[in-house]
C-alpha cells in the first residue's frame, strides 16, 4: 500500500490556485523526487504532507491527502502528531540554537515523554549513528549546534526527525547549501536511511534526482505532468512537456 496518496488535490494562495488536481502515491521505503522549474508548485505540494502550509494566510485545499489511508485534510487531524510521522527538513539547515544533545530530544520533551537521561542518551547516540555523525561528535554533545558546519547541521536535522521516529522524511532542496562532496555524503545517506522512511525530496538538480531516486515526478504550472519509475522519466517520458524540460528545452 502507498505511503502517501493525493486525490484531486487543489490548493489556492488566496485567489491564486498552486495545485491542479494532483493525483499521485508515494510508495513506502522509496525516493521519490518531485522536479520541475521555479515555481510550478513543487514545495507547495511537498509541504502540504504535513500541512505546513496552513501556516500562509488564505490557503485553501480541496481533495485528499491520505497517509497511511487516512485522510490528513479533514478537520480532525492532530497536527502535532502529524508533524512528528512526518518530518521535514529545509533547504537551509535550521539547528535549534542549543546543543547538540538538546537539539536531538527536544522533539522528546515537546511531546511530553518521560524519559530518563539514560533513555535520552541512547534516542541521542541511535539518532547520531543513524546520520553517521556519532563519531564526530560523540564527544561534543554540548557543543552548540551553530557551530557545526553545514553538512552536519543537515545532518543534525535528519538527525532530530529520527529521534521523534518518523515515518516520512520531506526534503526540500537538502543539499541547495553544501559544496559536491558534503552533497555525495548526504545522497549516500539518503540511500541508506530509505530501508526505514519513505522520503519524498524536492530538487531543482536534476542529476541528484537521477541518480538517487527510485520514483519522480515532473511538475508544471501547479500539475504533476507525469509520475514514475525514475529511469523510465528520465529515458522514455511519456509526456512531450517532461522531455522539454529534463533535454533543456523548457525551463
Amino acid at each position: 500500500m502507498a505511503k502517501i496518496v493525493t486525490r484531486n488535490l487543489d490548493l489556492w494562495y488566496g485567489n491564486f490556485k498552486a495545485l491542479k488536481g494532483v493525483n499521485s502515491a508515494f510508495e513506502p521505503n522509496k525516493i521519490t523526487a518531485i522536479i520541475g522549474p521555479s515555481g510550478c508548485g513543487k514545495s507547495t505540494l511537498l509541504r502540504v504532507f504535513n500541512r505546513m502550509n496552513d501556516l500562509i494566510e488564505g490557503v485553501r485545499m480541496t481533495g485528499e491527502v491520505l497517509v497511511d489511508g487516512e485522510n490528513i485534510l479533514n478537520g480532525n487531524t492532530d497536527l502535532v502528531i502529524l508533524r512528528k510521522k512526518v518530518g521535514m527538513v529545509f533547504q537551509r539547515p535550521n539547528p535549534f540554537p542549543l546543543s547538540v544533545y538538546e537539539n536531538i530530544i527536544f522533539g522528546e520533551k515537546i511531546h511530553g515523554s518521560s524519559a530518563t537521561r539514560h533513555k535520552r542518551d541512547d534516542i541521542v547516540e541511535e539518532s547520531l549513528k543513524s546520520v553517521l555523525l556519532w563519531d564526530e561528535l560523540k564527544d561534543k554533545l554540548d557543543k552548540s549546534a551553530l557551530s557545526l558546519s553545514l553538512e552536519q547541521k543537515q545532518r543534525l536535522c535528519i538527525a532530530r526527525l529520527i529521534a521523534v521516529k518518523s515515518d516520512v522524511v520531506l526534503m526540500d532542496e537538502p543539499c541547495s547549501t553544501l559544496d559536491p562532496q558534503a552533497t555525495a555524503r548526504v545522497e549516500e545517506l539518503m540511500r541508506e536511511l530509505k530501508n526505514r522512511y519513505t522520503i519524498i525530496i524536492v530538487t531543482h538538480n536534476m542529476q541528484q534526482a537521477a541518480r538517487v531516486s527510485d520514483d519522480t515526478g515532473f511538475m508544471l504550472l501547479g500539475e504533476l505532468v507525469e509520475f514514475g519509475n525514475t529511469h523510465e522519466i528520465f529515458t522514455a517520458p511519456k509526456d512531450k512537456r517532461t522531455e522539454d524540460y529534463i533535454t533543456g528545452r523548457y525551463g
